[in-house]
């Protein structure tokens, strides 16, 4: 009994190598864990883009088009290079981006009070509640003959077409957030002393935060494809940017660039949707509805 308790002894010694091989297959395993979730969120993207690529490659040589319309998947490459090893797709990207942000941070200011306000008044909502979604409904492609005559072919024509597609789905979202409050954690809140801004900062804002954040995506996608029908049609401005890149293509019939510079579009959609995927998945892991099992 005296030599089980000494350390040193052979019992000793397994105890603590058993417990070494305990943490280092804990360690193994968590390494093991990551290397499989990031395969198993990978392998889905490269195989949906290599099928994407083969179907394209397909196309191009059952030859429905003549080349100069529809070039392959190695000609567009090759121009992408190109064109990424040049200024005018950065000058261009840089333009659009700018745009894009000023625009957008506008219309999260602007859907975010709206939102809050009719959400919180009865009269608000029944004045102007169903208005914002026909505002949502309503094409972005439809305001651009009112901002021309209003702005003229100008910056500002565009910055007002963005605002009007992307502040009613922020609005929306945050409308559907609050309505969505437990009435109980309301009630919680107000004997807790929660009145006002405090109400709003301490109790309604986190419960309804996974639904605005839904609207600030849905906000953000409305707002980029605003941005693109108005740099395609306003394009007499001096600066560069992606749509105007597309015009300048199609005017000149240069396919490999025109297709070039909707693949880097969608990129850029699909980065700033990654972004907005790992903001939902940080709120749902805080509030402990995330499914680390299927992550």
């Amino acid at each position: 009994m005296a030599s089980d308790t000494i350390a040193g002894t052979p019992r000793a010694d397994a105890e603590i190598s058993g417990l070494d091989a305990l943490e280092i297959a804990g360690r193994q395993k968590t390494t093991t864990t990551r290397t499989a979730t990031i395969w198993a969120s990978t392998w889905p993207k490269v195989a949906a883009l290599a099928i994407v690529i083969g179907a394209w490659q397909a196309v191009v040589w059952a030859g429905f088009w003549p080349p100069y319309s529809l070039p392959g998947p190695a000609t567009v490459g090759q121009e992408l290079l190109r064109q990424v090893s040049g200024p005018q797709l950065w000058e261009g990207m840089v333009t659009t981006l700018r745009r894009a942000a000023l625009g957008y941070i506008f219309s999260v200011g602007v859907g975010l009070l709206l939102g809050l306000a009719v959400a919180r008044s009865r009269v608000l909502r029944a004045a102007i509640g169903s208005m914002i979604t026909a505002l949502q409904t309503m094409p972005s492609i439809a305001w651009f003959p009112l901002a021309i005559l209003l702005f003229e072919l100008s910056e500002k024509a565009i910055f007002f077409v963005v605002v009007l597609g992307a502040a009613p789905s922020i609005a929306n979202g945050v409308i559907g957030g609050v309505d969505y409050v437990p009435p109980l954690l309301l009630r919680a809140g107000r004997n807790l002393g929660a009145r006002g801004l405090n109400l709003y900062r301490y109790v309604i804002a986190p419960a309804a935060l996974p639904a605005i954040v839904a609207g600030l995506k849905q906000g953000w996608a409305f707002s980029w494809r605003s941005l693109m029908a108005g740099e395609l049609i306003v394009v007499g401005i001096s600066q560069t940017s992606l749509g105007a890149q597309l015009t300048y293509s199609r005017e000149l019939s240069d396919a490999p660039w025109l297709l070039s510079t909707m693949i880097v579009i969608l990129v850029v959609g699909l980065v700033v949707d990654a972004a907005f995927g790992a903001a939902d998945r940080a709120i749902r892991r805080r509030w402990g509805v995330l499914d680390q099992a299927g992550q």
